[in-house]
């Protein structure tokens, strides 16, 4: 090929792993905008939603777990188009889904498709690309990944205009099909970037190096030149000659298992692998992206102003991951890493000190609530409640003193509700939200459908008892819903977070996990950090909404900001700067630390 083929064919390369990444953002990205309309749709209780929107993280675990092992018995570039063709099967499944079951299995494969994906892209860049290209290639991946929560955004936005305009014809029934709809819009508009990525995949060379260790040099050759001139071709293909001759000779001479992950300096920098990526989830940014709407509903913004909000954090996401692609190779990755959970440690702390002013003026009044289990259908199972202002001030007068300070004042009510060892939480109602759907209480909402189920909700739990145990009112939290002012304040500490998760972790974390990785365990050990790091998302994810109705948002974002502590702390003293390294000297420094 000629220098200028080559160039194009690199840009060809770039925008294919970009379209790798803007899919990943459209599955972290897409629920936010869904959630609000499939909450007051779909009848699911929190927990079930909660369920729903960590089973695309689920579906990551699961996909990790084998994803490097697949790249190396498929090839990366079948495995990108396989990813890419679950993703656009998934988009159906949930959109033509009539009841909990479709939609959590929809929105699996839209995990499995993320968790190969977050594997096998970044892996072909590592393969494909000359070292010079590497920190751009990941880059690209990065910023193309915002992008894809910039557009699930704007598309969230630009059903909520329609929303709300449906909302001023004064029609409930007609609000309520609309809103059915509009959920369903939402996930069939991300379906053509997943097509394209499958295109693309199709279309791009496999990975010489991947090829090279099949036995395949020619092909090898072949697929270098698509993207090097014809002497960095051969010096290339030398050195992979080269590299595998020096592994062959350590075998020969009774050298460990290669593929080992257990080899003396191999342990430090896989384990600093995992716990960055570990601690990169226990910032809560998955959480704080899925959940961002609801997030500023709850902080006192209107439906709008909440969906503007979430539009304008993607939007910051989107622009500050720009200048950490910039900064990274002039400051370095240890720099960004430590500025970067410094700011979010202190926008999560302000966060929560701004919803601690209001959840400290909760009530319990669980009493009252409990007594009405039943009362209107001559059961003990279930119960239906509209929250409305004069239930609100019912509830308030049962609590006595305590609930006087914001009695006659909009208020919000959650409910936790428990059946033996399983707990459920409702979505959190307003007094002042004329337009709301009565909050259901039933044993089925609180009990998984089965034990596959029950064992992902609480491993620990009896199914066989929790369904022949009586169903108790827990807590029922009911707090004032906050002034528009605070909702801007919190608004403005998310914005900061996001700008700081953007310009540190956002960009870093790709890097720090192909950069750390050794050569020789690079697909297995990218599987097993990533697994560690969507266990935890998937685990926060799954209990946010219960926690949250439990315990407040204020506990949760301290509790990110004390995980984001261990971060910092991992970055600024124990991260070897790799700015301007090649992956041999970065193997070197481990391999001296342990001598």
């Amino acid at each position: 090929m000629t220098p200028n083929q080559n160039t194009r064919y690199n840009r060809f390369l770039l925008l294919v792993a970009g379209l790798g990444g803007l899919l990943y953002g459209v599955d972290v990205g897409i629920i936010a905008g869904a959630l609000p309309y499939l909450e007051a749709t779909s009848g699911l209780n929190a927990g079930q939603l909660s369920i729903v929107v960590a089973a695309v993280l689920l579906g990551s675990v699961i996909s990790t777990l084998f994803a490097g092992a697949l790249a190396d018995w498929m090839g990366r570039k079948p495995l990108m188009a396989l990813s890419g063709l679950l993703f656009v099967g998934s988009i159906p499944i949930i959109a033509l889904s009539h009841g909990y079951q479709p939609l959590v299995l929809g929105r699996l494969l839209q995990g499995v498709s993320a968790g190969l994906i977050g594997v096998v892209v970044p892996l072909y860049l590592a393969e494909c690309l000359a070292a010079a290209s590497r920190g751009k290639g990941t880059g690209i991946f990065q910023w193309l990944l915002t992008l894809g929560i910039v557009t699930a955004a704007v598309v969230g936005m630009y059903f909520s205009f329609r929303v709300d305009e449906v909302a001023k014809l004064g029609d409930p029934a007609r609000l309520f099909a609309f809103k059915d709809a509009a959920w369903r819009g939402i996930f069939w508009v991300s379906l053509p970037p997943g097509i394209l990525f499958v295109i693309g995949a199709l279309m791009v060379s496999e990975s010489p190096r991947w090829l090279f260790r099949r036995g395949k040099t020619d092909a090898a050759y072949t697929a270098l030149l698509r993207s090097r001139s014809t002497e960095q071709a051969k010096l290339e293909l030398a050195e992979m000659e080269q590299t595998a001759a020096a592994e062959r000779a350590g075998l020969a001479t009774g050298g460990q298992a290669r593929e080992s992950l257990l080899r003396r300096k191999y342990v430090i920098p896989f384990v600093l692998a995992c716990i960055i990526l570990a601690c990169n989830q226990a910032t809560g940014i998955n959480s704080i992206i899925g959940y961002n709407t609801n997030i500023l509903l709850q902080a006192g913004l209107s439906d709008i102003q909440a969906h503007w909000g979430y539009v304008l954090f993607t939007v910051v996401n989107f622009l500050m991951t720009i200048v950490g692609v910039l900064l990274v190779d002039r400051k370095g990755r240890k720099f960004l890493l430590s500025v970067g959970t410094a700011g979010i440690i202190v926008s999560l702390v302000c966060t929560g000190l701004l919803f601690r002013r209001t959840e400290k003026l909760r009530v319990d009044s669980r009493g009252a609530v409990q007594s009405m289990v039943g009362s209107m259908a001559g059961t003990d199972d279930r119960l239906t409640l509209r929250y409305d202002p004069k239930t609100a001030n019912a509830f308030l007068a049962a609590t006595g003193r305590a609930g006087n300070s914001i009695r006659n004042q909009p208020t919000s009510l959650v409910v936790i509700y428990s059946c033996g060892d399983f707990r459920a939480a409702t979505q959190v109602a307003r007094s002042d939200d004329a337009s709301a759907q009565p909050i259901e209480i039933t044993r089925e909402s609180c009990l998984p459908a089965n034990k596959v189920v029950a064992f992902f909700t609480n491993p620990f739990a009896n199914l066989d008892a929790a369904r022949r145990a009586p169903l108790r009112i827990d807590n029922a939290l009911i707090a004032p819903v906050p002034s528009n002012q605070n909702g801007r304040l919190v608004a403005i500490t998310l914005f900061v977070f996001m700008a700081f998760y953007a310009i540190g972790p956002g960009v870093c974390v790709w890097l720090a996990l192909s950069e750390l990785m050794p050569t020789r365990i690079r697909s297995n050990g990218m599987s097993v950090a990533l697994l560690l790091n969507q266990a935890v998302s998937t685990t926060i994810a799954a209990v946010f909404l219960p926690e949250v109705g439990r315990h407040g948002y204020s506990t949760m974002f301290f509790g990110f900001a004390a995980c984001t502590l261990i971060y910092f702390v991992t970055a600024a003293l124990f991260l070897p700067e790799t700015k301007g390294k090649t992956l041999e000297e970065i193997e070197t420094h481990f391999e001296g630390l342990q001598a």
